[in-house]
């Protein structure tokens, strides 16, 4: 390996560049709505730049959570491998590459349409905002979800060039956010003895980990009644409904694996079981939009 590929392979690790499959697929399907609703075919230059803006966006986040979290994630012996912590990425290459994906990401809006670069800067801001949410609120998962609401949304501006019937992104939107900002109680509930001890804030940390469950178990609920909203909303085959019933089981799954009594297969349900619900339900959306007659 050349000595220039290191630094940029030690840069992927750390922002863990593989889970960009998590929230991409719902972008992704907010897109393939959009196209449907305006032209009725795939336009495969507009999904690649969002596909270009997604994965900009999301690097851009990592790197500035890693940035911003490096003294915690010091202390912290769970966190105390990464990258940063360790020294195997410089400060300079993360910071080197952070700009290079924020720049990625504003390109790709600009190329997109003028609208989506006007509202760029309101995706950006909750994605630094929520690596600080931890320092003054009980709720940072609540930002995280924020965050990643913009993403159907933003897809569906980037096909469209407005908000006209922007339903279908809407319910996607609330879907994501509420999934992947339920997932974050679960995974912060690891921590809770840390956080507590650091003064770092979270949903666990501040009302305990079993009613942080429960509350979790509670919002994935929305998660699913939100993508029976995009299904309705869209006049969805029943191979949605299938790829959603899936989702649905695959997430009551995700719950099982964990307790408050025992949380040593969070990792599990984060890697496995949300990796096959966001490629899992795009899968089944593209059979769904190909048999509601979208051409691709």
């Amino acid at each position: 390996m050349s000595q220039a590929a290191v630094p940029v392979r030690s840069f992927l690790r750390l922002v863990t560049i593989e889970h960009s499959v998590f929230a991409l697929p719902f972008a992704l399907i907010s897109a393939l709505a959009a196209m449907q609703a305006t032209t009725g075919s795939v336009n495969w230059t507009t999904l690649l730049l969002i596909i270009v803006a997604m994965v900009g966006a999301r690097t851009f986040a990592m790197a500035a959570n890693r940035i911003i979290d490096r003294e915690i994630d010091a202390a912290n012996p769970r966190t105390a491998q990464r990258e940063l912590v360790t020294g195997a990425v410089s400060m300079r290459t993360a910071y080197v590459g952070a700009i290079i994906s924020l720049v990625i990401f504003l390109i790709a809006c600009s190329s997109l349409n003028i609208l989506c670069l006007v509202l760029a800067p309101l995706a950006v801001a909750p994605l630094v905002i929520y690596p600080y949410a931890k320092r003054f609120t009980d709720f940072p998962h609540a930002v995280l979800g924020l965050a990643q609401m913009v993403a159907p949304v933003g897809a569906w501006v980037g096909v469209s060039g407005n908000f006209h019937g922007i339903w279908p992104a809407l319910w996607l939107s609330v879907a994501v956010g509420t999934w992947i900002g339920a997932f974050d109680v679960i995974y912060a509930s690891q921590d809770v003895d840390f956080d507590r001890s650091e003064s770092v804030r979270s949903t666990p940390a501040a009302f305990g980990v079993a009613k942080a469950l429960i509350a979790a178990r509670i919002v994935h609920v929305v998660t699913v009644l939100c993508l029976i909203g995009f299904g309705f909303s869209t006049g969805a085959s029943a191979w949605w409904w299938i790829g959603v019933a899936l989702t649905a089981g695959a997430i009551a799954y995700e719950h099982s694996l964990v307790s408050a009594d025992d949380l040593s297969r969070v990792n599990r349900a984060f890697f496995t079981v949300n990796g096959f619900v966001g490629i899992g339900l795009f899968a089944f959306a593209l059979v769904n939009f190909w048999a509601t007659g979208l051409t691709i």
